[in-house]
């Protein structure tokens, strides 16, 4: 069974809930805090020295990191892992993109302004470049769903799964919707899947873990 290092409230760490969840592959968690800095223990440190969560444990003692990495990781074999090689690129193609044009721009506002306390007078430099940039994100992604129902392969893949972690939480860190409602309605898609959790679900089997990183989500 996987050993899910994550914080609750983290996007990165949701998107690989997420997948576990659609794909109903059984898994410990274990809640990590990086707020109350539970990544920069020397024991955590051993496991990943990025000092990030999530972090998979995928075999005693062997560990992945990266949100997206883990994705494919765990989708391969599995429907949301794409068969054809252009549809793999394509939905690699969006991963990439998730990391460079979503999550640095809209994962970052909502870190500081919806988790970290005072973190928008912290950041005041950097919300107009967030917004901005935030913003031309949606806009590719609102005119690829304006023509598709999803990323790639027509179907629910890890591409949305990538997307969908820091999108559907940019009206909790100013960003209005309103104006893409193909990126809206494409929310609705993955959240009508099969399986579907939200970010606050938290697996039945969750216990406290003996693990001094952390206790269990």
């Amino acid at each position: 069974m996987y050993k899910l290092y994550s914080m609750q409230r983290s996007g990165n760490s949701y998107k690989v809930r997420l997948a576990l969840a659609f794909i109903d592959a059984p898994y410990r968690s274990v809640e990590i805090d990086i707020l109350r800095g539970e990544s920069r223990t020397p024991d955590f440190l051993a496991k990943n020295p990025s000092g990030q969560v999530p972090l998979l444990e995928v075999a005693d003692g062997r560990y992945l990191a990266e949100s997206n990495a883990i994705l494919w990781y765990v989708a391969i074999g599995t429907s949301l892992a794409p068969e054809s090689r252009i549809e793999r690129a394509e939905a690699l193609q969006w991963m990439f993109f998730e990391q460079h044009a979503l999550e640095p721009n809209i994962g970052a506002a909502y870190f500081w302004l919806a988790l970290v306390r005072g973190g928008r007078d912290l950041q005041t430099h950097a919300l107009d470049d967030w917004m901005e940039r935030g913003y031309a994100a949606l806009q590719v992604m609102e005119n690829h769903l304006k023509l598709h129902e999803f990323f790639a392969a027509g179907q629910l893949t890890v591409a949305d799964i990538a997307l969908y972690g820091y999108t559907h939480v940019a009206e909790k860190c100013d960003f209005d919707l309103a104006s893409f409602p193909a990126v809206r309605a494409w929310l609705k898609r993955v959240e009508l899947s099969p399986n579907f959790v939200s970010m606050d679900w938290r697996p039945a089997s969750d216990a406290v873990l003996d693990d001094p990183t952390g206790v269990a989500a």
